[in-house]
């Protein structure tokens, strides 16, 4: 229950689900490990998988309509000139 644990933790669950996303490649591995390290954190300091859930819902949702919208290459050269 301290801080170090908890740090450890999200640490390592944050690195598996990384590793578990390597079949798309090093954009996936580092997506996952700051989505891992994200909800990681909040759940470890909140204690509650709630907010977790709508984040996640609402991350899948955004990337569903992207996906169906064809707005990925629009909106990731936004980002990445």
């Amino acid at each position: 229950t301290g801080t170090i644990a908890k740090t450890a933790i999200v640490a390592m669950t944050s690195a598996l689900f990384a590793a578990l996303h390597y079949d798309q490649g090093w954009p996936g591995v580092e997506q996952a490990v700051m989505t891992g390290l994200v909800f990681g954190t909040i759940f470890a300091v909140t204690g509650r998988l709630f907010l977790n859930m709508v984040i996640h819902a609402a991350f899948d949702l955004t990337a569903l309509a992207m996906i169906y919208f064809e707005a990925e290459s629009r909106f990731g050269h936004l980002l990445f000139k």
